[in-house]
């Protein structure tokens, strides 16, 4: 098999809300060169795009056509900050960010119809010299032969922390026991969903990341793609 014949590697990086997947997966993307994918924020942006244009939640039908019609963006500021996602033209990073509009994401990915317009988009985003891929099933569904899977958990109470402190540095009027109780259901809605559970790949490994510094949980899972 020639160099060119051999698949684009994807690393995926699964795991529950605040398990500083997105983190993780920018600083690994950034020391590799490989593009990034932020799955969750395709489901987002699509909650945010229906909210704002006062839709149905409910409505299969209705999320699925906006699903299929929103145009979401991602720019990267290449100065190390977040990557900026625009939804219909407008940067709608920060909102984007908010428990609101996670619950609402939620929800809809849910709806299979929802998800099978989204498989598309993601698959895009797989393009040389490799791709890291974070979300939800990005290593059970969408990139089932990824070189290297990873799920990352946290406890609910490490996770709700790091959120607070999240939303708190951008100015967001939160409460912690509100983030933990959000956090909580969040994570049963998403374990217990018949599409598309959370839940590990067979073959990913399991990091806990709970009171692990960013650093230490970055040099782990390169260790494992360099070993892979």
């Amino acid at each position: 098999m020639s160099r060119s014949d051999k698949p684009i590697p994807v690393l995926t990086i699964d795991g529950p809300s605040g398990s500083g997947k997105g983190t993780i997966a920018r600083i690994i993307a950034e020391r590799l060169g490989w593009h990034l994918l932020d799955s969750g924020a395709l489901y987002r942006a699509v909650g945010y795009a229906a909210s704002m244009a006062g839709l149905d939640l409910s409505d299969a039908d209705a999320m699925t056509r906006c699903a299929e019609t929103t145009k979401i963006t991602f720019r990267d500021p290449k100065d190390g900050r977040e990557t900026r996602v625009y939804v219909n033209s407008h940067d709608a990073t920060d909102e984007l960010r908010t428990e609101t509009v996670g619950a609402v994401a939620s929800a809809i990915a849910a709806i299979p119809d929802v998800r099978t317009a989204l498989v598309d988009k993601q698959l895009s985003f797989r393009r040389q010299p490799g791709l890291v891929a974070d979300g939800r099933d990005m290593g059970t569904v969408i990139f089932p032969d990824a070189g290297v899977k990873v799920f990352l958990t946290a406890s609910a109470e490490e996770r709700a922390k790091r959120r607070y402190k999240q939303l708190k540095d951008k100015g967001l009027a939160v409460t912690l026991a509100s983030l933990l109780r959000e956090i909580e259901a969040r994570d049963a809605r998403d374990a217990a969903r018949p599409v598309a559970p959370l839940k590990p790949a067979v073959d990913a490994v399991l990091i806990d990341s709970t009171g692990m510094p960013v650093d230490a949980v970055v040099d782990k899972v390169l260790s494992l793609i360099q070993t892979a």
